[in-house]
């Protein structure tokens, strides 16, 4: 097997970057590698309207380093209270890809999400008209569902009746944690995509709760049973176009996760790629990593592919930093957990 594989430069279809201190810190470590990526707009406040999106956008640019070539590919929060003809026309500007879906109380920030699915009728069937995408943090919130089958929930109580409803919408099952979330892609020809993190290709629950409750590897959706990481693995080494590359890397100061309600996320920015070679190889899939990390994507969002190249080298194991240090403090670099031999050639 060659210890060489060029690909074509990849993007992340899933990617928090904050603000301010943090923003400045983390972007870096995406850019490095990843031609664009899809930001998420849990801000505090939301990056609700078209405005906010472009004054985002504008602090990401001034952020970026000098001589790093990255594109923000922005995203519009949805509210009960969002506007139709701002998204549409944010859409038409070029400024937005997509509007994100966060059910109130999901995950980080996510308060201001949607409680009552009714009120954005009207946003989703403007969104299928031009062909806006929406992407779903899939889980339900009901108190009653346990945490662990609250992806499988989602997508027979919510998603399937909003598909059913809007037959027209294109949507991205985000971060999808669960067997069934796999299934339910194939299940569909069109208009349905997923992305997969690099983490829970990597982690059960047993990483986070063996031997004592590991907070660098608490996320949400939180990773599930090995069977369905292994399901995980499959469908991203496929070559089924319908899953692509979603880091969902989520920074925190580390006194925020090693805290007695540590918050949820995992940072892969920094050594995502090589954590994917050793998946891939492991599997005899590295032909097939351009398409889950280069290819797919774009196709799912009707962009171009990029023409930049990146390419990695197999040799002795390579040490990632373990942490990034920002103003606000130290960030920990997700651990996989096993050697890393894949590095990119920078």
């Amino acid at each position: 097997m060659s210890d060489h594989l060029t690909i074509r430069r990849p993007d992340d279809w899933h990617l928090h970057l904050r603000d301010g201190a943090m923003l400045a810190a983390v972007l870096p470590e995406t850019a490095r590698h990843f031609a664009r990526a899809i930001v998420m707009p849990n801000l505090v406040p939301p990056v609700v309207t078209g405005a906010e999106a472009a004054a985002y956008r504008d602090r990401i640019r001034a952020a970026l380093p000098a001589g790093m070539v990255f594109e923000p590919l922005m995203t519009l929060y949805l509210t009960e209270g969002t506007d139709p003809e701002d998204v549409a026309a944010a859409h038409a500007s070029g400024l937005i890809k997509a509007v994100k879906l966060y059910p109130a109380g999901a995950t980080t920030n996510s308060a201001s999400g949607v409680t009552d699915f009714n009120k954005i009728a009207a946003v989703l069937e403007r969104m299928a008209e031009i062909g806006l995408p929406l992407c779903t943090h899939g889980e339900v919130t009901d108190a009653d569902v346990d945490i662990f089958d609250r992806e499988a929930v989602f997508i027979d109580r919510v998603l399937d009746p909003l598909r059913r409803a809007h037959p027209g919408l294109k949507v991205v099952m985000e971060h999808i944690t669960t067997a069934q979330a796999a299934e339910y892609v194939r299940s569909v020809d069109t208009g349905l995509g997923a992305t997969i993190t690099t983490h829970h290709l990597v982690i059960n629950r047993n990483h986070i709760l063996v031997g004592g409750i590991k907070p660098h590897y608490y996320c949400l959706p939180v990773a599930k049973r090995e069977e369905h990481r292994l399901a995980l693995v499959a469908a991203a080494t496929s070559g089924d176009p319908r899953f692509f590359l979603g880091t969902d890397s989520a920074p925190h100061i580390d006194a925020l996760k090693e805290h007695a309600c540590g918050c949820a996320g995992c940072f892969t920015a920094t050594n995502t790629m090589s954590i994917l070679a050793e998946v891939f190889e492991a599997e005899s899939a590295l032909d097939r990593l351009e398409g889950f990390t280069s290819l797919n994507g774009p196709a799912f969002y009707g962009m171009p592919a990029n023409e930049a190249r990146l390419t990695l080298i197999k040799g002795p194991p390579f040490h990632y930093p373990s942490k990034i240090d920002s103003a606000d403090g130290p960030v920990t670099v997700f651990d996989p957990g096993f050697p890393l031999h894949w590095q990119v050639d920078d």
